[in-house]
């Protein structure tokens, strides 16, 4: 994200942060610590931005050299309307730049078609990877902005990557070994199918939503993405919940960051996660609420989220 701020503006640029979460958040953070002048385009947490805001407030600030948002909001589990925001950008002087961190590889993501300026990713989400390697595209627009940016930079100059690119090289030493294995996930994301993988985390989101209706755990998140679910959980026990999940039944989850800190939880299903992973984790969520005193039909989570698998 960082790379993305630095190798396109300058000290005193104005832009546009359009966040509806905790990371959507962090582009102001990243921008106004390089002196770059932030105009927030923010709705509530587990809201969606809307198009038609980032359209008034470009119209209102002419000067914008960039607007950044993210596609799929993990901290909240939902999806911005990134192609209609791309089209109202496009018709700007300003560039698009796009947090797809978690989306890419995980939800349907069309950089150019959807007038994408700058995508940054990493490893660790649809890649299937550790963390440590960060992704980063730009179009024609955006490497314009790139050639006249005046903050400061060393290791991550774009410049120095387009050049080292030419000649298949690094200009600074890479993890090779991610690399390695990234060549190998590639491998099997094509032999997978790019379109294939889409549907079959639609496929675990619609399941792991009707496991957690039947648990009678109310979903969070105005539109949902598909690389994870968020629901909310009684405030008593909130923040127990991932703690008993990691620690009694090994199962990792994730649970709400900032203001929604133990407030809700959050089931991923994306990259390497698949059918069974899930029923497995909605059996020991069942044994978890359990554990800390909530009324649960056994394997009432589990048979839901199985019959939905079992319509495809």
């Amino acid at each position: 994200m960082e790379m993305a701020v630095i190798n396109l503006l300058c000290p005193g640029d104005e832009v546009i942060v359009a966040s509806c979460g905790n990371f959507g958040d962090r582009w102001i953070k990243i921008a106004e610590g390089y002196g770059v002048k932030v105009r927030s385009v923010s709705v509530e947490w587990g809201k969606v931005v809307k198009p038609v805001d980032i359209e008034k407030a470009l119209k209102a600030n002419p000067n914008i050299k960039a607007v950044y948002t993210t596609f799929t909001e993990t901290s909240t589990g939902v999806a911005n309307d990134i192609k209609t925001i791309g089209e109202i950008v496009s018709k700007t002087n300003a560039v698009l730049v796009v947090d797809a961190i978690s989306g890419l590889a995980g939800q349907e993501f069309r950089t150019d078609d959807w007038k994408v300026d700058v995508a940054v990713s990493g490893s660790q989400k649809g890649f299937m990877l550790a963390p440590g390697l960060a992704f980063i595209t730009l179009s024609d627009k955006a490497w314009k902005l790139a050639e006249s940016s005046k903050i400061p930079k060393f290791y991550l100059d774009i410049k120095k990557y387009k050049r080292s690119y030419i000649t298949n090289e690094t200009p600074f030493t890479p993890p090779v070994t991610l690399i390695v294995a990234l060549q190998e996930s590639i491998r099997l994301i094509k032999e997978r199918g790019l379109e294939n993988m889409w549907n079959d985390y639609k496929l675990l989101a619609r399941a792991t939503r009707a496991g957690m209706r039947a648990l009678d755990l109310e979903l969070f998140g105005e539109v949902p993405c598909d690389v994870v679910t968020s629901v909310c959980v009684p405030a008593e026990i909130g923040g127990k919940i991932v703690k008993i999940l990691r620690e009694k039944y090994g199962v990792s989850i994730a649970g709400g960051q900032g203001d929604l800190e133990g407030k809700i939880i959050r089931f991923a299903h994306m990259g390497y996660i698949g059918k069974a992973d899930l029923l497995v984790g909605f059996a020991c969520l069942e044994m978890a609420l359990s554990d800390l005193g909530v009324k649960v039909e056994k394997g009432k989570g589990v048979a839901a989220a199985e019959e939905e698998l079992l319509k495809a």
